[in-house]
């Protein structure tokens, strides 16, 4: 393929709720453009960019893919004659809730969006996850009704809960001709033309006269686009009020500035299965949505995204810069990274400077990617999209460019995971490869956090919900033959005091020659929550020598580790070293720890010592039909509702819930909703455990701490 110029490209998203046809429509546009020789089927696992042995096996798209196909303008709207061809390169993105927010990572890649709506269905909860997308990162949006041809599919149903949701700027540019398996093909209510189909074939269009049985419907549903397209343009306006209508090139341009405005969010049709409806929507995306240097674009001089902005256009006579917002972690081929051209033009076997990292990279093999397949290409220019295999250093969200003129772009922002399970693996073998394979998979999964708790001594893998978890699980086994036994993680539980206390740790052993003496006093007394612990030396006189505080200290932060009640931490309390006694021969470092320790035991008898649990924030959302049970089980789990908003027919549920009622939130939920709702939680604050549970928690945990200590003695 040739390198196109900035305003021959066009960068669609295609976005939906999860199994509204978003891979299908790619593979059959793919096949009508002539970029792919056979035409792919999602139920066969034979698209372009369902690749993934994963995404084959669960017939779902888990992780970002991209293809490309060269499309004709049209030169004249009023015959429909070819102009010349432009590249559209496509974003397939997940849609199910659980990889929802792959979708926002590299949905920032695009200029436009098309965001697929199942015609029987209608609206759904992504549906708006994925307008809010788009409305936060200001890109043209258009919807297409996918499943034309199937039972129960309904335009007028659809048109009607789109407007109810997304308000009157939605506007129909199709009608259909035909309804359910008798759908053959769309109406164009801007040139007034029916575009019919032979169901099953290349895709090519027949455009004839509209049928008379449709005229009445296609004039009245004509009249109302040309009013919202006057509506937006005064002097469209003006002519519409004097000639009662607009002339097709008037009106042509006019809603070309109304949908890349985000004026009006339009409406098409297809069947993907069957391949009706796909010239249809190439042309309007090559004559209607924007090229890059039409989509606004702000670039700043820190990497932090808070300082000044700079405004940077998709301009090849800019200094290079290169946006990095997509990798993936190939077992064979390496780390592949997925990159947009913001300025300038890149030409192969470039050196560019990664600003994050102040390294320089060198763009050996320049690619554009079709599916899993890579294309060496000799330039990209300014707006277009390609791939860089084995860059040393660099990871998403990361700018290169030309090294005199650093710049940085903003990294999509990515919601805190909402579900974590304890791995283990099954093998001595598999421990020591986990680390490698775990790095591997974070590399491509924005969305995935991993840690070890200090506490419970835990791997932890956190992630967007169960089957996030499950598929990394899978990727583990299959790629790095890394095997994973999955559980429930432990909650964090944590001690403290709710009282003052005064103790004394006195450690005194004779056994021959030197012995050991130690004494230390101390005072304890709760602190403020979230302070952890704080140590105070008040010794005066000397009673303690100064290079043997420490020691007391290391004995007392020692202890408050291995926990009093149960083996937790004891934590939020501020200890005071006043008073002790030490021997010129017989003290050391060992006696005043062990005596520290010793106080510390003896004060937490009378301090009133309590377990504290940690405290989520949580917001979930789900259709508003749903609030009130979702609010009653959420106070069931002993949460604190905060508040609720509405949004559309949709509602966001605002509560503190204790971790520990969460841990199987995420299927309960799916169950309650048939799957509509999605949540995310964050870490908030502890608090105090009541009584009656603690007592439960500490007879479960007691056996295991006291194991503990004695095998450390």
């Amino acid at each position: 393929m040739k390198s196109y110029l900035t305003k021959d490209i066009r960068n669609v998203g295609i976005v939906g709720h999860g199994g509204t046809g978003k891979t299908q429509l790619v593979s059959s546009l793919l096949f009508t453009a002539g970029a792919t020789p056979r035409w792919g089927k999602a139920a066969e696992g034979s698209t372009t960019t369902d690749w993934d042995e994963e995404e084959i096996a669960r017939k779902l798209s888990i992780q970002t893919a991209i293809a490309h196909a060269e499309w004709p303008t049209t030169a004249d709207p009023t015959s429909h004659a070819p102009g010349s061809k432009v590249k559209i390169n496509f974003i397939d993105l997940p849609g199910y809730s659980t990889f929802i927010t792959e979708s926002k990572a590299s949905l920032i890649a695009a200029d436009a969006a098309l965001i697929t709506v199942d015609a029987h269905v209608g609206t759904q909860v992504t549906t708006e996850k994925v307008w809010d997308y788009c409305v936060e990162y200001d890109i043209p949006r258009a919807f297409v009704l996918t499943g034309m041809d199937r039972d129960l599919a309904s335009f007028e149903r659809s048109m009607e809960s789109l407007e109810q949701v997304f308000g009157r700027n939605v506007v129909a540019l199709q009608l259909p001709i035909g309804h359910e398996r008798a759908f053959r093909g769309v109406i164009d209510l801007v040139a007034m033309k029916a575009h019919f189909y032979q169901p099953d074939s290349d895709g090519k269009v027949a455009i004839e006269e509209i049928p008379a049985a449709l005229a009445d419907d296609a004039k009245e549903a004509h009249e109302k686009l040309v009013e919202m397209v006057a509506e937006g343009d005064d002097a469209l306006m003006e002519e519409f009020f004097n000639e009662g209508t607009l002339p097709l090139p008037d009106l042509f341009a006019g809603l070309r500035r109304a949908i890349v405005g985000e004026k009006i969010i339009p409406v098409l049709m297809t069947s993907a299965l069957h391949n009706i409806g796909s010239v249809s929507l190439l042309s309007f995306i090559a004559d209607v949505f924007p090229h890059p240097d039409e989509h606004s674009i702000v670039a700043y001089k820190e990497p932090t995204g808070k300082s000044e902005a700079m405004p940077r256009k998709f301009d090849d006579a800019q200094p290079l810069s290169v946006f990095i917002f997509k990798t993936l972690a190939d077992p064979f081929a390496g780390r592949i990274n997925y990159f947009k051209v913001m300025s300038g033009v890149l030409k192969n076997d470039a050196t560019l400077m990664n600003y994050n990292r102040n390294v320089p990279e060198r763009f050996q093999h320049t690619q554009i990617v079709q599916g899993k397949q890579l294309i060496e290409i000799p330039e990209l220019h300014a707006g277009d999209i390609g791939a860089i295999a084995k860059l040393k250093e660099t990871a998403t969200g990361e700018t290169l460019g030309d090294k005199p003129n650093p710049i940085f772009y903003k990294r999509a922002p990515i919601p805190e995971p909402s579900i974590t399970f304890a791995i283990e693996p099954k093998t001595r073998a598999d421990e020591d490869k986990i680390g490698v394979a775990i790095h591997k998979i974070l590399e491509e999964d924005a969305a995935l956090h991993f840690s070890r708790d200090p506490q419970t001594k835990e791997f932890l893998l956190s992630g967007s919900g169960q089957q996030h978890i499950e598929v990394v699980v899978a990727k583990l086994h299959k790629r790095y033959h890394v095997d994973l036994t999955l559980k429930p993680p432990k909650v964090a539980y944590r001690e403290t005091i709710r009282a003052r206390a005064d103790a004394e740790g006195k450690h005194k052993k004779q056994s021959g020659g030197h012995g050991q003496f130690g004494v230390c006093r101390i005072k304890m007394e709760p602190a403020e929550r979230g302070k952890g612990i704080e140590f105070v030396d008040d010794i005066f006189g000397g009673s303690i020598p100064k290079n043997w505080i420490p020691s007391v200290e290391k004995g007392i932060r020692d202890a408050a580790a291995r926990g009093y009640l149960a083996g937790f931490p004891v934590v939020d309390f501020r200890v005071s070293l006043y008073d002790g006694k030490y021997h010129d021969v017989d003290s050391s470092d060992m006696a005043f720890k062990i005596a520290g320790s010793l106080a510390f035991k003896e004060a937490m008898k009378a301090a009133k010592p309590v377990l504290l649990e940690p405290i989520m924030h949580v917001e979930v959302f789900a259709p508003d039909q749903y609030s009130g049970d979702l609010m009653g089980d959420l106070s069931s789990r002993r949460g604190r509702i905060a508040g609720s908003d509405l949004r559309g027919h949709n509602v966001v549920i605002k509560a503190q819930v204790p971790f520990a009622e969460m841990l199987t939130y995420a299927n309960d939920l799916i169950s309650k909703t048939q799957g509509r709702a999605t949540y995310t939680m964050e870490f908030s604050h502890y608090d105090y455990v009541p009584n009656e549970l603690a007592e439960k928690v500490i007879a479960n945990h007691k056996p295991h701490a006291d194991q503990q200590a004695d095998d450390e003695a």
